[in-house]
C-alpha cells in the first residue's frame, strides 16, 4: 500500500509526524525523497485541513454568576 493511500487511515499524531518527516525530506532528502515529499505534502495538508474543518467548534459556556449571600441578622 502506498503512503498516499494510508493518509486517511492515520491518526492525528501519525499524520503530523508524517508531515514533519516529509517536510524535512523535502529540504534535505535525496532527489527521490524530495520528489515524494513534494507529492505527499499537499495530500497531508489537505487531510489535516479536512479534519480540522470536521471537528466541532468549541462551545463557549455561559459565565456563571457569583451569588453572594448576605446575613441579614448581623
Amino acid at each position: 500500500m502506498a503512503i498516499a493511500d494510508m493518509i486517511p487511515t492515520l491518526d492525528d499524531t501519525a499524520l503530523a509526524n508524517l508531515r514533519d518527516n516529509a517536510a524535512r525530506l523535502g529540504v534535505s532528502g535525496a532527489a527521490q525523497q524530495q520528489k515524494q515529499a513534494a507529492i505527499l505534502l499537499p495530500l497531508i495538508e489537505a487531510e489535516l485541513a479536512s479534519r480540522k474543518a470536521a471537528k466541532p467548534k468549541p462551545v463557549r459556556g455561559t459565565a456563571k454568576k457569583k451569588v453572594v449571600v448576605v446575613d441579614s441578622d448581623a
